[in-house]
């Protein structure tokens, strides 16, 4: 058992039930509680202690396949990003499904005094966005998945551009991540963090208890492209199967008709090269995709 896993009394009655204990105790919590925050460490425990509190004020949660997240070893978490709210609400579930979330974040952030520091002795992953150094955040990330940990993904790259905030084009990141690592790709899709901060409108409106649903779905099936050479027909394919299924999870719980993701030209046979350059994608591009924070 790695770090990683923080399950509690707490996150295996998410992962059972999918409701938070009623009262303020149940049986188990003390000691399954103890457990798990000596498992976190000082930072991640404080980290906790502010986010917490403030989910558990502003959200209503209504959150769903909670035991599609494997409780051990390395994961890819998959979703949808629709609000610079949407990362809290991700992380708190995935916390409460006895797992560390672990987002790559602007390499600009650990340059703020304390709040550097704090992101970093968390185990989040800077990544200097549209530079070649962002390669270094995917080596990074497959580091972080093989070592047994969970990393949280936005394949956008950035808050989806859809004027209904539906998922859009997605970047090849998680593609290579997963070609390079193998790891379980588990999709989410969210709705509800949006209420909270509209990036069309930039208004924030921070009212308690706002309906937010998040619901994760089982493993994606990537087996047809395991022996498949990581060139960029791969990439897209890949790339294009994750954002469908993530757009179809959406469609549920949004109920009508998406639009189609984008139209994408037919993949050249001749180009095979595995590179950013290849896959059509600036350098630090693709990195991008591993990005949990918006590049506005």
């Amino acid at each position: 058992m790695t770090d990683d896993v923080l399950f509690s009394a707490e996150s295996a009655m998410w992962r059972t039930t999918g409701s938070f204990p009623r009262g303020p105790r149940y049986d188990g919590e003390a000691q399954g509680g103890r457990v798990a925050r000596r498992r976190l460490g000082f930072w991640r425990r404080f980290a906790a202690s502010l986010v917490r509190p403030l989910m558990t004020v502003m959200v209503r949660p209504d959150w769903r396949g909670m035991t599609n997240l494997p409780a051990t070893g390395g994961v890819i978490v998959v979703a949808n990003h629709i609000s610079h709210a949407d990362p809290f609400a991700l992380a708190h579930f995935v916390f409460k499904a006895g797992r560390w979330p672990r987002y790559l974040a602007k390499e600009s952030l650990f340059r703020i005094p304390v709040v550097g520091y704090i992101i970093s002795a968390v185990g989040q992953i800077p990544v200097a966005r549209g530079t070649v150094d962002a390669r270094k955040a995917l080596d990074q990330a497959v580091a972080a998945v093989e070592a047994g940990k969970c990393v949280l993904i936005y394949p956008e790259g950035t808050t989806t551009k859809e004027p209904d905030l539906w998922p859009m084009r997605g970047k090849t990141g998680v593609a290579r991540l997963w070609l390079a690592t193998r790891a379980p790709v588990v999709p989410v899709a969210m709705w509800g963090p949006e209420r909270l901060f509209d990036p069309r409108t930039r208004r924030l409106r921070p009212v308690p208890r706002t309906p937010v649903t998040v619901v994760a779905g089982p493993p994606l099936d990537l087996s047809r492209w395991t022996a498949a050479t990581p060139n960029a027909a791969t990439l897209a394919e890949i790339t294009e199967f994750i954002m469908l299924s993530l757009r179809g999870m959406v469609a549920d719980i949004r109920g009508g008709t998406p639009p189609p993701l984008w139209s994408r030209p037919a993949p050249d046979p001749g180009r095979t090269a595995p590179d950013a350059a290849a896959s059509g994608e600036a350098p630090g591009e693709a990195a991008a995709g591993l990005s949990a924070e918006s590049e506005d």
